[in-house]
């Protein structure tokens, strides 16, 4: 039983959560409302972690003024508070706060915590380049940077929809493999979309170990995405009922991200963000309500 400070603490510190996806994702923050109650602030709280970790790498700390060192100190300070707040529970950081109090109670530990923090660790490497160079991901770099900074979020989400859930040995891991190539797709998607910042901003070529990707790279990548795509959608009849609505909805956003990506000239992705609009979003939502209404349970 709690005292009415912590309960209080730990509902401003969701609440903190909430207001981090809501203003920087309004496609994760519409996902997440067709969630259940029982995930909804969880993701939210996994969403918020992770969020602000890329904010402090993706120019949040050099656009402050800190060298290279200074930036590495900052990331550790709130990696090592997340790993503090595991061990005791509580932390003084709103954010941080949040997410203990979802991975303790779903079961997220070092093994997914550890490898996120790695992959933030060589985006700030990347902004210690030379301001003319930009730093090119080889394909094992790549691989690894992705396991880290996306299929281990997968997992994380994973480990909320399956909280007191039970799975046979072999559906947990058909569920861990889509989660995985789900989260794959849609850091891929977010790199082929974001090449003009990623390249010209943050000096980063995460999808070719040369500077540049050509219009053939560009075609290949997004049939690789399509094919990690349909590996996740595979597994989504897997997930509880309350879990799938939300979980393709946004698999359902990615996909069509990808497919504006497949018809727009690289050069134009290395000058412009694609978007959606905002009523294919609804009308992607809708169909992804639909779709799980009719659906019966595994």
């Amino acid at each position: 039983m709690f005292s009415q400070t912590h309960e209080v603490f730990s509902r401003t510190a969701q609440q903190a959560a909430n207001a981090v996806i809501s203003n920087y994702s309004t496609s994760f923050a519409l996902a997440t409302r067709l969630l259940g109650s029982n995930h909804r602030h969880h993701i939210r709280n996994i969403y918020a972690l992770v969020r602000i970790a890329d904010e402090i790498v993706d120019g949040l700390a050099s656009d402050a003024g800190l060298e290279t060192k200074e930036q590495y100190e900052l990331l550790d300070g709130f990696a090592n508070a997340t790993r503090s707040a595991l061990r005791f529970g509580i932390s003084d950081n709103l954010i941080i706060h949040a997410f203990a109090q979802t991975a303790r109670t779903t079961g997220i530990a070092g093994d997914l915590i550890e490898p996120f923090f790695a992959s933030m660790r060589a985006d700030v490497s990347a902004l210690s380049e030379p301001p003319s160079s930009v730093r090119s991901f080889s394909p094992d770099e790549h691989r690894d940077y992705v396991y880290g900074s996306a299929e281990v979020v997968g997992l994380m989400c994973l480990k909320v929809f399956l909280c007191a859930q039970n799975r046979t040995p072999a559906e947990t891991e058909q569920l861990e493999f889509g989660a995985r190539q789900l989260g794959a797709a849609f850091q891929n998607v977010n790199f082929l979309r974001d090449l003009a910042d990623d390249s010209l901003r943050l000096r980063r070529s995460y999808l070719t170990a040369d500077s540049r990707l050509t219009d053939a790279d560009k075609t290949a990548w997004v049939i690789r995405i399509r094919r990690q795509l349909a590996h996740a959608q595979a597994t989504f009849s897997l997930l509880p009922k309350d879990a799938r609505t939300a979980v393709r909805s946004a698999a359902a956003l990615f996909s069509a991200l990808n497919e504006r990506i497949a018809v727009t000239p690289v050069e134009r992705l290395y000058q412009e963000r694609v978007r959606i609009p905002n009523v294919v979003k609804a009308r992607l939502a809708s169909k992804a309500i639909v779709v799980t209404a009719r659906e019966r349970r595994p």
